[in-house]
């Protein structure tokens, strides 16, 4: 065999291990290549994505029907840059605290999505709510049975339409799940004017309303644990929000309903309220022992984590 092929005998017993460092120094056919590369460390690089885990990146980037890479390719492009590390240091300081002032109403939205248990087990239909922080009026809900960036995008646009929303009038906050940090929903806010902001990961208290607006429909007694199908869950919704709207008083808006806030009567209303306290102290003062009763006055403004009071304009 060896003297077929013109080389020694040991050179032939060494042939394999030749080949086989050969072929380890070849490419893969299944590798990227230097530009593809280079693409998907732009895009984990990217403002969009800069503070967001690969995994987290290869999620959102399905949702909008894009595949650059799988999560372990992510993690290998960033580890040959040294770029791992750095970006969790980049991630943690990343992240302000939002500070957000409305003084009347469509100046400042909350919006959210959560999920309502279907009749059977991992069955989910996806509640997206927006609610007027100043007034807590829900301008708008929505039942689906996905989350996805598409549907946001048609429900803010909807809403906006529907309040009549100008340009430069309003900020939308929201957490940091993938329907509400699409490209999709943020190209649609930049075209209609609006702001944009977001909660810090895993901090409740940068959306309060929303947390709250959740709460008060899932602790109803009426709420059930499971609904049989996704026309029970629009039905139970219409009512608990029609009633949430032009029924509920909250002590953050000095017992007014939201209805009434969005709408501007609360000056009307505390002027009734207050003819009627004066007029019970007025027939037996001797009732009231510190002082004639007065109406708790309506906020003038309502704030997503107000700053120091020195710090306020």
């Amino acid at each position: 065999m060896s003297e077929a092929l013109g080389i020694s005998r040991a050179s032939l017993h060494r042939l394999p291990a030749v080949l086989s460092l050969v072929a380890a120094r070849l490419p893969s056919p299944r590798a990227l290549t230097h530009e593809e590369r280079e693409t998907v460390r732009g895009v984990l690089n990217s403002e969009r994505f800069v503070d967001q885990a690969p995994a987290s990146v290869y999620a959102t980037l399905l949702d909008e029907e894009i595949y650059v890479g799988s999560v372990s390719t992510m993690y290998r492009i960033l580890r040959r840059k040294g770029e791992v590390r750095e970006r969790r240091q980049r991630s943690k300081s990343q992240y302000t605290k939002p500070e957000l002032l409305a003084t009347g109403p469509n100046q400042l939205w909350s919006w959210d999505i959560t999920k309502l248990h279907g009749s059977q087990k991992w069955t989910y239909y996806y509640l997206y709510v927006i609610m007027d922080v100043f007034s807590r009026y829900v301008v708008g809900w929505m039942i689906a049975t996905r989350e996805t960036a598409g549907l946001a995008e048609e429900f803010i646009a909807q809403t906006c339409r529907n309040q009549e929303i100008e340009p430069g009038q309003l900020t939308i906050h929201a957490d940091r799940g993938s329907a509400m940090t699409s490209k999709p929903v943020a190209l649609l806010l930049a075209d209609m004017g609006v702001t944009k902001t977001h909660s810090r990961p895993h901090v409740s208290n940068d959306n309060p309303y929303s947390e709250a607006q959740f709460k008060t429909l899932k602790y109803r007694p009426d709420f059930p644990g499971r609904f049989g199908s996704i026309q029970d869950a629009r039905v139970f919704c219409q009512t608990f929000f029609t009633w949430y709207n032009h029924q509920h008083r909250h002590s953050g808006i000095a017992m007014m309903t939201p209805e009434n806030v969005h709408c501007g009567r609360t000056d009307q209303i505390v002027a009734v309220r207050q003819r009627t306290l004066t007029d019970a102290y007025s027939r037996n003062p001797e009732r009231f022992v510190r002082k004639q009763p007065v109406h708790e006055p309506m906020p003038k403004a309502v704030w997503i984590n107000p700053p120091p009071q020195s710090q306020r304009s």
